[in-house]
């Protein structure tokens, strides 16, 4: 990473948008499908262009549905089904989450799912905003071995979760990468960055088009 720049990953729906990442300063994307409901799995062909065109890693959401995080087996099933694509395909990491009914991290699931993306970074996503307590959460995600934990400090805005996330970096003492994600913008990112020392940084970083930008990720990359 070039001195004097943030490490930021994009949330990107398509090639387009994940070369406008790439363009401007990113360091990862993160591709999904369908952001009105929160993302889901993006389709092989989007994600088998997006890996021969785009240089940077690619993180892929993998995802049944939107709404809540208590899965069924068959959509438990579909989660095994995504993560295999993505081991076939080659890319750097999933990105996945299950919670139990009761609110916790569903430990049975993701360990069996964690199992199967062996070989794959694992991010953990902001399921973990809607779980019952974030520390024992933070907790069961490092003791499942995941590389990093995408929050917004169990809110549903980083502006809303700023001391959680501050709270959660502290006690997460470089066991996991602690990823702030949901509301990130060139005009806050310095200061979540001053207030938490995380160090890496999560947003679709649109422009007035509602698309990814070049331009926002060179403004939301650059320091000073």
């Amino acid at each position: 990473m070039e001195a004097g720049k943030r490490f930021l990953e994009c949330c990107c729906t398509s090639v387009y948008e994940a070369l406008e990442a790439e363009a401007g300063g990113a360091l990862r994307i993160e591709l999904c499908s369908d952001l009105s409901c929160g993302g889901i799995t993006p389709e092989r062909s989007i994600l088998e262009e997006t890996l021969s065109k785009v240089s940077i890693p690619i993180n892929v959401l993998v995802r049944p549905r939107g709404g809540g995080f208590i899965y069924s087996g068959n959509e438990i099933g579909h989660i095994y089904d995504g993560i295999e694509m993505c081991k076939d395909l080659g890319v750097n990491a999933v990105v996945i989450g299950v919670l139990d009914s009761d609110g916790n991290v569903d430990i049975e699931a993701m360990a069996g799912l964690m199992e199967a993306a062996g070989g794959l970074r694992v991010t953990f996503h902001r399921a973990f905003d809607e779980c019952r307590d974030p520390f024992k959460a933070l907790e069961d995600i490092i003791s499942l071995g995941c590389d990093r934990l995408l929050t917004a400090g169990h809110a549903a805005n980083v502006n809303d979760g700023l001391r959680t996330l501050k709270k959660l970096n502290e006690a997460a003492a470089g066991r996991i990468t602690v990823l702030a994600g949901s509301g990130v913008r060139p005009e806050n990112i310095a200061h979540i960055e001053g207030y938490t020392g995380i160090m890496e940084f999560h947003s679709s970083s649109h422009g007035p088009d509602g698309l990814t930008s070049r331009e926002t990720v060179a403004r939301m990359v650059r320091r000073g």
